[in-house]
C-alpha cells in the first residue's frame, strides 16, 4: 500500500485524552482534477480544528484528519489543473468538507491555493493562509471595504480579540487600507503584541467598549470587526456601532442575538466564514488563489509580516494535542506551528 503518516481521530474527546489525537498511518492519496498533491512541510492550528475535534457521539470508521493551514512544496498535479506544476512552492488552508493537512500528503483544490511568499520559511509561511484569508474576505468582500487609503482617511475600524491570527493580520491589512485600527487586548502581553502589528489604539475587552472609545476621541466607530465571544460584546457593539455602520463576526454565538439593536442605526451586520467558497465550490472560489498570491506579494515586498508566534516541533499527536490545548486555553497570542514528520 502507498501510505503516508498522519495525525487523525476516530473518536471525538476532551484534548486531556490521549486518545483524541492518535499518530496514523493512511493511504496516500492520488491527485485527479484540479486537485493538486502537496508535500506537507508546516502546518499551524486554528479554532476551527478544536471545534471540529470537541467532543460528540460520532465514530469514525477511517481516521478523520484535521488542519487548515498548509505551507508545502507540489508533488503531483490533476489532469485539469493549470495553476501548478510539481516543484511549486504554496500555502493555503483548504476545504473544511475534506479531510484535512495533519499529514505527509494532502489533496487540495488548486483554486484555492496560493503561491508561498518567497521571502518566508515553510513555518512562517503555514501561519498565514488561513487567517489572511478571513481576514481579508472580512474586511474588503463582506465589509465592503474601500483598499484606497485617501477613501479612509478619518475611519475607524474596532477589532474585538485582535491579538489572535486573524485579528494579527486583520489589523495590518486595515492599516494598509488607510483606516485608524483599534484593537482590544487585556493583558500586558497582549497589549504589546497588537501594537507591534499596528494598531493605533488599544482598549480592553473586559470592559464596556463605548466609554473606552470616548476617551481615545471615538464617539462611535464605523466598521467593527468581532472575532470571539459576539454575545458577551453584542450590546457593547451595538451601542459604539456608527450609525450606517458595518458589524462582521466570525465565532458562533453561544446565544441567540438580537438584530433589532441594530435597526435604528440601519446597521449591517454580515458573516464571514472562509471555507463558504470552497464548501458550495461558489462560482468564484478562484478568489481565494489571487488572494492568496496577492498576500505572497505584500510579504515579500514587506508589507506584511508573519504572525508566527511559536513552533512547537514536529507534525505528531502529542504536539498536536499542546496546541490544541493552548488554544482552547485563550490565551494563544499569534500563530501556532508544527514542521514536518519524525
Amino acid at each position: 500500500m502507498n501510505s503516508m503518516k498522519a495525525v487523525g481521530l476516530t473518536h471525538y474527546l476532551p484534548i486531556d485524552n490521549p486518545q483524541s489525537l492518535l499518530d496514523v498511518v493512511v493511504e496516500k492519496p492520488k491527485a485527479t482534477g484540479r486537485d493538486i498533491l502537496v508535500k506537507v512541510e508546516a502546518i499551524s492550528v486554528n479554532p476551527v480544528d478544536t471545534k471540529v475535534r470537541s467532543p460528540k457521539e460520532k465514530v469514525e470508521e477511517v481516521p478523520k484528519i484535521l488542519g487548515w493551514d498548509v505551507a508545502g512544496v507540489v508533488e503531483e498535479t490533476g489532469p485539469d489543473c493549470s495553476l501548478f506544476q510539481p516543484g511549486d512552492e504554496v500555502f493555503y488552508a483548504g476545504s473544511i468538507a475534506r479531510q484535512g493537512g495533519n499529514s505527509e500528503y494532502h489533496l487540495v483544490d488548486e483554486r484555492i491555493v496560493g503561491r508561498k511568499p518567497a521571502s518566508l520559511s515553510f513555518v512562517e509561511a503555514a501561519a498565514l493562509p488561513l487567517t489572511s484569508i478571513t481576514a481579508w474576505e472580512a474586511l474588503f468582500t463582506r465589509m465592503s471595504i474601500s483598499q484606497d487609503p485617501d477613501h479612509n482617511k478619518g475611519k475607524a475600524l474596532l477589532i474585538i480579540g485582535a491579538a489572535g491570527g486573524v485579528g494579527s493580520i486583520a489589523t495590518q491589512l486595515a492599516k494598509q487600507a488607510g483606516l485608524t485600527v483599534i484593537g482590544t487586548a487585556s493583558r500586558p502581553e497582549t497589549v504589546s503584541w497588537v501594537k507591534s502589528m499596528g494598531a493605533d489604539y488599544t482598549i480592553n475587552h473586559h470592559d464596556p467598549l463605548l466609554p473606552q472609545l470616548q476617551a481615545i476621541g471615538f464617539s462611535s466607530v464605523p466598521y467593527i470587526f468581532c472575532l470571539n465571544a459576539l454575545e458577551k460584546h453584542w450590546e457593547g457593539i451595538s451601542e459604539a456601532i456608527s450609525p450606517q455602520g458595518v458589524v462582521c463576526a466570525i465565532d458562533d454565538p453561544t446565544s441567540p442575538l438580537d438584530l433589532k439593536l441594530l435597526k435604528q442605526k440601519s446597521v449591517t451586520f454580515v458573516w464571514e466564514f472562509m471555507f463558504t467558497r470552497a464548501l458550495f465550490e461558489t462560482d468564484d472560489m478562484i478568489e481565494q488563489h489571487q488572494l492568496l498570491n496577492h498576500i505572497a506579494d505584500a510579504v515579500d515586498q514587506q508589507k506584511l509580516k508573519t504572525t508566527l508566534a511559536e513552533v512547537i516541533g514536529p507534525i505528531s499527536a502529542e504536539n498536536l494535542r499542546q496546541a490544541h490545548k493552548l488554544l482552547e486555553s485563550n490565551s494563544a497570542i499569534g500563530k501556532i506551528v508544527l514542521e514536518g514528520f519524525v
